[in-house]
């Protein structure tokens, strides 16, 4: 959980930054997005494959590519 004090004399803009940047740092955006909807997990190993032949792809690409 992000929590930040914020003194009496510092700026509200400053402390809102400090706060966004710890939570950015945290992941709790991120992970809020991840959660949002549930996914079947059929859908995200299916995802999780596909992004892999993706990158595998690429890189047999970039590999040719150095050939020539």
């Amino acid at each position: 959980m992000a929590t930040i004090s914020v003194d009496e004399t510092e700026n509200l803009e400053k402390a809102i930054k400090r706060f966004k940047r710890m939570v950015e740092k945290e992941g709790i955006i991120r992970e809020y997005k991840k959660r949002e909807y549930f996914e079947k997990p059929s859908s995200i190993l299916h995802q999780k494959k596909t992004t892999l032949e993706r990158k595998l792809l690429n890189k047999k690409r970039k590999t040719e590519k150095k050939e020539y």
